[in-house]
């Protein structure tokens, strides 16, 4: 019996042959790197949603948002992530 199982990677390389599907990729790609980074410097700290945000003063949802692409986070507030992480933030347009 053939093995059906169809990957992610193969999922969304037949879906951006569709230039209206690719487009919306592309324009999420800011929110996908934001959120990817946020994560990985959250879990090398070893903090949880909960923890980051009781040492931000705001909720768990607020990161939950941001990590899913559901938030559009203030200048502010990325700034005090970055200070609680130990890291810099870096804006740059290319």
């Amino acid at each position: 019996m053939r093995d059906k199982r169809y990957t992610f990677d193969e999922d969304l390389k037949k879906r951006l042959r569709n230039p209206k599907f690719r487009r919306a990729w592309e324009d999420s790609e800011p929110e996908y790197i934001l959120a990817t980074q946020l994560i990985e410097k959250r879990l090398a700290k070893k903090y949880s949603q909960r923890t980051l945000a009781k040492k931000l003063k705001t909720s768990q949802a607020v990161i939950s948002r941001i990590e899913t692409f559901r938030a559009n986070p203030s200048l502010s507030l990325l700034k005090r992530i970055a200070s609680v992480l130990d890291t810099k933030l870096v804006l740059q347009f290319k």
